[in-house]
């Protein structure tokens, strides 16, 4: 592949390049650390980080045990909460990223391209209908299966003599994710009232249900585009100059996208189906890492999978304290205090260009 030129013509220099990059990165593993241990200790009991710690260290083989009740709270309830929302937010920000680039549109996230919409409407099924929970598929079982179909669905109606274009696939994708929520909206009309509450609280991402057994699918499918995405970004960096240059720069623009729409279909897939329709993340995150670092895809997206890690950590965190003890979904809060986030930062990159 020749060498590609990667240039930012809308937003100029950016906060942190050259030697910067690495103490940033530094930074955000350190940053997550710090967010992690303290969601793990605060809540409607508090437990010291000391102990937080000394808790990991007894469970990971490093540590003199604990008192049952300490441990009970760390190791059983807690630290696979937040180890999920460490997933989430990554696997939803490397989502949006690959989805970006495919289409090459900053606005693109899982919620456009349907995939999010074919969850919800096979965990809406399996939450309202009899037949369907009978066959004890289950609420996850089957919001993994309705992504799986919305997938399939989006890439059948985008293909055009066997190419995959980026405008085609955001157009099926719209029209496959309004079916979706239609549906889905037709659904919650006929559920019972004792259903709606959970109906709603999972369509708006709730982290409450986490286990350890939860964290399988996100964990390996955040793991395996951790393998493959590093290897794509030089792709990436030219499709983002278009197709014409990117073919011409030896990358099958086709089949990039191919690959980049199964990985973000699986990272959104896996997420939801443990944690519910968690919107705005893949969407501002990538945002914000490019605004950080470039549209360099070998600086955006570890940026863009630690940014996510911990945005997600903090705002699950605000969703069981601030206002104690009843729990917010989260979808409200990453909404609430990610656009705000997302308005500063656009203004401060406009306000870099020369």
């Amino acid at each position: 592949m020749r060498s590609i030129p990667v240039t930012d013509r809308r937003t100029g220099p950016h906060p942190v390049s050259g030697k910067a990059f690495g103490p940033l990165l530094i930074a955000l593993c350190a940053g997550l650390l710090v967010a992690a241990v303290a969601a793990i200790g605060l809540g409607t009991v508090s437990v010291a980080p000391g102990d937080v710690l000394r808790v990991l260290a007894a469970h990971l083989g490093g540590g003199a045990p604990t008192d049952s009740l300490t441990d009970q709270i760390v190791w059983s309830f807690r630290a696979p909460r937040v180890l999920l929302a460490v997933v989430a937010g990554a696997g939803l920000s490397l989502a949006g990223l690959c989805l970006q680039n495919l289409v090459r549109n900053p606005l693109a996230d899982p919620y456009m391209f349907g995939v999010t919409s074919g969850a919800s409407l096979g965990a809406v099924l399996a939450m309202t209908t009899a037949a369907l929970a009978a066959t004890g598929f289950g609420v996850t079982g089957s919001a993994f299966a309705g992504a799986l179909v919305s997938l399939a669905l989006v890439f059948t109606l985008a293909q055009r003599g066997g190419r995959l274009l980026g405008s085609d696939l955001l157009l099926a994708a719209i029209a496959v994710s309004y079916l979706g929520t239609a549906a889905t909206s037709y659904l919650q009309l006929r559920a019972k009232p004792a259903e709606l509450r959970g109906v709603m609280f999972w369509l708006l991402g709730s982290l409450t249900g986490a286990s350890w057994s939860s964290l399988l699918a996100p964990t390996l499918a955040v793991a395996a585009a951790l393998l493959v995405l590093p290897a794509l970004a030089r792709g990436m960096n030219a499709l983002a100059l278009g197709d014409d240059t990117a073919a011409g720069l030896g990358v099958n623009p086709n089949r990039l996208r191919i690959g980049l729409l199964v990985i973000s279909a699986l990272l959104t897939a896996s997420v939801v189906a443990a944690a519910g329709g968690i919107g705005f993340v893949g969407l501002i995150v990538p945002n914000a890492a490019r605004l950080l670092v470039g549209p360099d895809h070998r600086r955006a997206l570890p940026v863009s999978l630690l940014l996510g890690a911990i945005f997600l950590v903090l705002v699950d965190l605000a969703t069981r304290t601030v206002d104690r003890p009843n729990e917010i979904p989260i979808g409200i809060l990453t909404a609430a205090l990610g656009a705000p986030a997302f308005l500063v930062l656009l203004r401060r990159g406009r306000r870099s260009v020369p």
